[in-house]
């Protein structure tokens, strides 16, 4: 292989430390790096960023992909992407430049994990002449045979039930990306709304205004859905995810995006003031032209369950809100397989913005139960 950085990455720092630099292998006993890479071939180990230097001037490092904005600048050779369903697909978006730039390369290994964007990136590669595609079932792989494959299902079914221990079986053994994702918080309300057909073109309505649905950050992404209501019916005409920027970005995002607005609601913890200047982003917003209405700060689980039918009456565009899609699909609780149980709330990670800024909207009063003259005196350009 030609000289160069190679990294592996998984969703997670902390992951990959565990199930990659520091993991055993139950039938040599060594570690996994130990037996990939013989220390004859290194000429250093660094423990701290989980980096092996080789003797022929190539580095192999653990990475996690949670943190992407932080390798911009770096020159990997070559990338393997390790459970990518799980990842945040932004993670690619950021660093596939560089691979173009390095004359590099990709790998993409997964477990199925529903109908996201490493499905999506499968079916493209499906259809490419640049990609290779394989999918291996347990069965293609002749690893297990019949009656091992039949006794596992078995125990699943005996360990989880019915419903979930199917689908886990499904996705771990079968490469099932239809099997509901193990723990999605709103995997049931997202699979009827693609069976509903409610995932497609939802175009804008230029004589209706827009709201906004937000959740706030700074090192973490900020997320907004733009949100137009048609009776009961409620259309996600847009969706924009950033960070490491200042309110100042996002009103100009507003702006520019050229709709009509009647109302930006913003979760409760917008009316704290900022370290230093004590100037809260209900504030700053003012300053901006932006009024941005605080809801209430309802507890998680009980907003979550307020977000569930919130989701059956809205209609998502494919295109201009995929990210925020792919959010909702992968929103879901840990699963703890020492305990056997899922974690009592969702794992935060890429997923939880998306999900989080829906559900500040679903926590919102309707306001097509005002009157008319009321949303006509609030609607603005930003």
């Amino acid at each position: 292989m030609e000289v160069g950085n190679y990294w592996h990455m998984l969703p997670e720092a902390a992951q990959a430390r565990k199930a990659i630099w520091e993991a055993i292998d139950a039938h040599r006993n060594l570690r996994r790096i130990d037996c990939a890479f013989p220390k004859i071939l290194r000429k250093n180990t660094r423990n701290s960023d989980m980096l092996i230097e080789f003797k022929n001037g190539s580095t192999w490092q653990v990475i996690g992909s949670d943190n992407y904005d932080s390798l911009v600048g770096s020159t990997p050779k070559g990338i393997v992407f390790s459970e990518w369903a799980l990842a945040d697909p932004q993670a690619w978006a950021y660093l596939k430049p560089i691979l173009e730039e390095n004359g590099g390369w990709a790998l993409f290994i997964t477990t199925s994990r529903g109908p996201n964007h490493a499905k999506r990136m499968y079916e493209h590669a499906l259809r490419s002449d640049d990609w290779h595609a394989s999918l291996l079932t347990a069965n293609d792989t002749g690893l297990l045979d019949d009656v091992s494959l039949r006794r596992i299902r078995r125990d699943y079914i005996e360990d989880f039930g019915d419903v979930v221990g199917k689908a886990m079986f499904e996705q771990e053994y079968m490469c099932s990306f239809e099997a509901a994702i193990l723990g999605a918080v709103y995997g049931a309300e997202m699979s009827k709304a693609r069976e509903d057909g409610r995932i497609g073109v939802v175009p804008h309505d230029k004589s209706k205004p827009v709201e906004t649905w937000w959740d706030l950050g700074y090192r973490d992404p900020t997320a907004i859905w733009f949100i137009q209501r048609d009776g009961a019916r409620l259309n996600a005409v847009d969706y924009y995810e950033n960070n490491l920027a200042g309110l100042d970005h996002y009103a100009k995002v507003l702006q520019d995006k050229g709709y009509v607005y009647s109302r930006h609601l913003v979760p409760h913890d917008a009316g704290k003031g900022e370290v230093g200047s004590g100037t809260t982003l209900v504030d700053q917003g003012a300053s901006l032209g932006l009024r941005l209405e605080r809801q209430a700060n309802t507890p998680l689980i009980p907003g979550i369950n307020a977000t569930r039918p919130i989701i059956g009456r809205m209609w998502f565009d494919s295109k201009k809100c995929e990210r925020g899609v792919d959010a909702l699909t992968n929103y879901r609780y840990e699963w703890n397989e020492a305990r056997h149980t899922m974690s009592p709330n969702p794992l935060h990670d890429w997923a939880s913005h998306g999900a989080d800024a829906l559900r500040t909207g679903a926590m919102a009063k309707d306001e097509t139960a005002r009157s008319g003259k009321h949303i006509k005196r609030r609607m603005s350009r930003i």
